[in-house]
């Protein structure tokens, strides 16, 4: 009787790096090989944004509170320990930005997304995107994201999956407090004024405790 053929590796085979940018690979085909994200509207810039916050999201898409199948079972099984870390790599990334997007809308919807992020509308109840993700609206530590490198389909998908409930974040859930008092119309005006914008010369998020938000968001305290 013949033996078992045995199977032995080559000797210049060499074993995959044990490193995070090897572990995220898997990320990088969506939101690009440092975060900057890709051509997808829909496929968000994950770098640069405070690690509080993309640690929030990926417990989010673990624990089934925001829904898209192809992240909840990426993440189904893997402990907050290891969330932490990934949150922590690309929040230390810094790639370029992409080039803003130009306006497809008249200047009077530009001129209403303006004057929503930074001023708000007090007589509706909406607070100015500015308020809480900051002037350089790139957000503010521990857990407010930026909102600049992010294409307008992304924007208007995500604030009205706030506005309708598909997205939740831990009570009180701020976003959907003030989602719900936008139009449609808003929410095109903000996406597409914040996707023109530039990113400012220092990307970083403004330290922890700089704005005093207008709401409760639990979020950031959790």
């Amino acid at each position: 009787m013949s033996a078992e053929p045995t199977h032995v590796s080559s000797p210049n085979a060499e074993a995959a790096p044990d490193t995070m940018q090897a572990r995220v690979m898997g990320c990088a085909a969506c939101h690009g090989a440092h975060g900057e994200g890709t051509d997808n509207d829909y496929f968000p810039r994950l770098a640069g944004k405070p690690a509080g916050y993309l640690y929030n999201q990926l417990l989010a898409f673990r624990d089934g509170r925001r829904k898209y199948p192809p992240m909840n079972y990426l993440l189904a099984y893997l402990p907050d320990a290891y969330l932490r870390q990934i949150a922590d790599y690309f929040a230390a990334e810094r790639p370029p930005y992409p080039v803003p997007a130009t306006a497809s809308v008249g200047a009077q919807t530009l001129a209403l997304g303006k004057a929503l992020v930074s001023d708000g509308d007090r007589a509706r109840g909406v607070s100015a995107c500015a308020s809480c993700h900051g002037a350089a609206l790139t957000g503010m530590e521990p857990a407010i994201p930026g909102l600049l490198g992010l294409h307008a389909d992304y924007i208007s998908a995500q604030l009205g999956a706030f506005r309708y409930g598909t997205r939740r974040t831990v009570a009180p859930d701020c976003m959907h407090t003030i989602a719900t008092h936008l139009s449609d119309s808003d929410i095109t005006a903000i996406a597409v004024w914040l996707a023109a914008q530039p990113a400012p010369a220092d990307p970083q998020p403004a330290a922890a405790g700089t704005l005093k938000m207008p709401l409760a968001c639990g979020s950031v305290s959790h």
